[in-house]
């Protein structure tokens, strides 16, 4: 509808009716008003799936909803790092919503992976922005071309679920902007989700809801998002403040309690009804644009998205280890598939996202046509404990078989919304079982069905591990496949696998104390952290194996000399050298070599997954701009990049660099110097205009000078000027008066200096 039409029908209102549009009708629809002609229209969890309620249903996934398909969650999702196959899944899920009559689905979920304890990893992406955002980007471009809203969730800094609707995440403005922020930022402005939903915590001491630096100067002035802000279910704290700042609608309904105060405020003179007009418009505006293209012929397909689903999965499954190839297996083989995940496999989250799958295959119904698999339960999902009856039948499987396949990982009880986990353990029982199966079994491979990084006590122990996520209701079909040859793996970890706990960088720090919580770790989250400690991993961040094997060449870049301004060309070969087809991710890192600020050791840039027959060389392209080498500078508010050389490399992971190649980029830009009494002599130094004012200057200072040089040797002549360099060096220019000696000043002539120096 256009803007005019909808001015014309916001003027119709009266107050009360305006105020009633700020929040839901009921759980799950909008407001209506029959008499204008607007209908209330229908939002509904996702976002890996249609999770469709009734209005008298929860937001934790506690009640029923109707039979759906449910692809993998988020963490599987980002394994993929295929943007066409998450695109072409989001016009599946749209096609859905417009079968059912949702106007926006509930998604996607793209907050940092800062810790691996956080209960809600499951729905997110990545430990990493740029992966975190593009994954999104592409599932809000598949999904709203079927003309059917995104929610994309949930801003800003919502990384763990502890005291989530209370607390206060307390983030420096870098990290805010090359980490948290970043990972909406692409999604937002290149995809343009038509809602943003707002989280529970405050950031900085200001609930997300009434923030109106993030949802108002940020969200709309710099990215231009022209959609709703819509909370988090219960999110609201103060009506009229979060109005003010930028919150539309609030969800659920208020049952008019808020309402009655937006109506008082207005009268009262404490709020512009402007704003009230404005963030009814910024609701109709998506409402009609759903209702002005409903599909009335769309069709939910269940069995043909079933199918889809198994496709997603099959590129979101993880080959982490490979010893002798023991995998794939062939079907002759007497294969033990052991673990109750075989039968009953865990393939989603708890909470809000929680589908009701019209039909779910396990690795075991997978295999009925294999009469060469035997199965064993091995142990009970829901309990620590180990049976003694169950893990002796496994053992005895596994006696008899030519291979072994256990699959383990993380029951319901250890992950989900609503709380964090504790550890990064598995259940005792099933660490119990994989170490008992391999005294028995040379040849055993974990299948692993987790949300999240889990320790691996076991892991010199076995020969495989398949890392499957949680990969929605086909992912037995899919692992299967995997396991036999019939899929080759392609995916790669989204996220750093640590050896423990104690390693992740924000240890010290998560879920913090009370209601605050530190991000002490600053921009150093996941790859950024372990690779600038040198510290060994489990398995890092982009890593993944495959059935056929890659190799990288003919790295090259358009230009070795840039200008921040400019865009830099890079392409480089990659040949599959196996005998089978497969399809290999290429990742593009950038390392700032001679930064003076603090920069991770090299950050991902872009990344691309290429797909090639056996013997064949593909040329893969991207492109980089000047964010690729920038760092937020906190002084001038904005992206900046220093002059100076940059490396530009291919790799397979974070931690398998295979090309490189150096580029100077010269910045366009000029920081601002200004000195004060307070500014180190070397830091006026690095500047060379007023290097030349202050030279002279402590020349002739007691630094200057030094002992006679007959009464020194000179290995005690190089020694003093070493030290009196480096204590010059971090000196203040105020220090000038107390050790200026002959070139001693006075206060009035050091200011007169400073002002100088300024000047330069």
């Amino acid at each position: 509808m256009k803007k005019e039409k909808l001015k014309e029908l916001i003027g119709q209102m009266t107050l009360e009716e305006k105020a009633s549009f700020c929040s839901g009708e009921d759980f799950w629809h909008t407001q209506g008003l029959p008499r204008l002609g607007i209908p209330a229209v229908m939002v509904s969890d996702g976002p890996h799936g249609l999770r469709k309620q009734d209005e008298s249903a929860d937001h934790l996934g506690l009640n029923g909803s109707i039979p759906a398909v449910c692809f993998p969650a988020g963490c599987g999702l980002a394994a993929s790092f295929n943007r066409q196959l998450i695109q072409e899944m989001g016009k599946t899920l749209g096609q859905e919503c417009q079968a059912e009559g949702v106007s926006v689905i509930l998604g996607p979920a793209v907050n940092i992976k800062r810790s691996p304890l956080c209960g809600r990893n499951f729905e997110y992406y990545s430990e990493d922005p740029l992966v975190a955002s593009e994954m999104a980007g592409a599932l809000i471009e598949g999904v709203q071309s079927k003309n059917v809203g995104t929610s994309i969730k949930h801003f800003l800094a919502n990384n763990q679920e502890t005291r989530r609707m209370s607390c206060s995440s307390q983030v420096d403005e870098r990290a805010l902007r090359e980490i948290y922020l970043a990972a909406f930022e692409g999604a937002v402005t290149k995809k343009k989700p038509w809602t943003v939903m707002c989280s529970y915590n405050r950031i900085n001491g200001v609930y997300a809801a009434e923030n109106k630096k993030y949802l108002t100067d940020v969200l709309r002035r710099e990215w231009g998002f022209d959609g709703y802000v819509m909370s988090d279910w219960g999110a609201v704290n103060d009506r009229v403040a979060d109005l003010e700042a930028g919150l539309d609608l609030e969800m659920p309904s208020s049952m008019g309690l808020n309402d009655k105060l937006i109506v008082e405020a207005v009268r009262n003179g404490t709020l512009k009804e402007e704003t009230v007009d404005q963030a009814v418009e910024r609701i109709l505006n998506i409402v009609f644009r759903f209702e002005e293209n409903r599909d009335k012929n769309a069709v939910f397909d269940r069995d043909k998205d079933h199918e889809q689903a198994k496709q997603v999965a099959e590129e979101t499954i993880v080959l982490l280890k490979n010893e002798d190839n023991i995998l794939p297996f062939s079907e002759n083989k007497k294969i033990a598939f052991i673990g109750e995940f075989a039968e009953k496999p865990r393939y989603q989250g708890g909470g809000s996202s929680h589908i009701n799958s019209h039909r779910v295959v396990s690795a075991l119904k997978a295999a009925r046509d294999n009469t060469n698999i035997i199965y064993a339960k091995g142990y009970l999902a829901e309990q620590e404990e180990t049976d003694g009856q169950l893990l002796m039948q496994a053992v005895q499987a596994a006696k008899e078989a030519d291979g072994a396949v256990i699959f383990a990982g993380l029951p319901d009880s250890f992950e989900s919304e609503g709380f964090d986990r504790t550890h990064m353990s598995m259940p005792e029982c099933q660490n119990k079982l994989i170490e008992e199966i391999a005294r028995v079994q040379p040849n055993v491979v974990v299948v692993l069905h987790n949300g999240s990084p889990v320790e691996m006590p076991w892991i010199s122990r076995v020969k495989g591990v398949l890392e499957a996520y949680l990969g929605g209701q086909a992912v037995g079909s899919a692992a299967y496949d995997i396991l036999f040859g019939k899929v080759n793996p392609s995916a790669k970890l989204p996220e750093t696998f640590p050896v423990k706990l104690e390693d992740n960088p924000s240890y010290l720090n998560f879920p913090g104390e009370k209601d605050i919580v530190a991000y002490k770790e600053g921009i150093f989250v996941g790859y950024r952290y372990y690779d600038k400690k040198k510290m060994d991993v489990l398995f890092p961040f982009g890593h993944g194996l495959s059935y056929t094997a890659f190799e990288y060449s003919h790295l090259k870049l358009d230009s070795h000399r840039i200008k921040d301004t400019d865009k830099l060309k890079v392409s480089l070969d990659v040949t599959n050298t196996g005998n089978r087809a497969g399809k290999e991710i290429v990742q593009i890192y950038v390392s700032d070599k001679e930064s003076t600020v603090i920069r991770p050791v090299k950050e991902l840039r872009e990344f691309a997954k290429v797909e090639l027959q056996p013997g064949e060389t593909k040329t893969v392209s991207f492109t980089l701009d000047k964010r690729a080498f920038a760092y937020y500078n906190t002084q001038i508010h904005d992206w900046h990049v220093e002059s100076g050389d940059f490396a530009v490399m291919a790799g397979r992971s974070s931690r398998d660099i295979v090309l490189s190649e150096d580029v100077y980029v010269e910045s366009t830009v000029t920081i601002p110097v200004h000195f004060t009494t307070d500014s180190t002599l070397g830091d006026v130094m690095e500047n060379p205009g007023a290097r030349q004012i202050v030279e002279k200057l402590f020349a002739e200072s007691a630094f200057g000078g030094g002992q006679k040089e007959e009464e020194t040797s000179p290995d005690t002549v190089a020694a003093s000027d070493g030290m009196m360099e480096a204590m010059m060096r971090y000196m203040p220019l105020r220090g000038i008066l107390s050790f200026g000696g002959e070139a001693a000043i006075g206060i009035d002539q050091l200011q007169k200096l400073v002002d100088k120096l300024n000047q330069v």
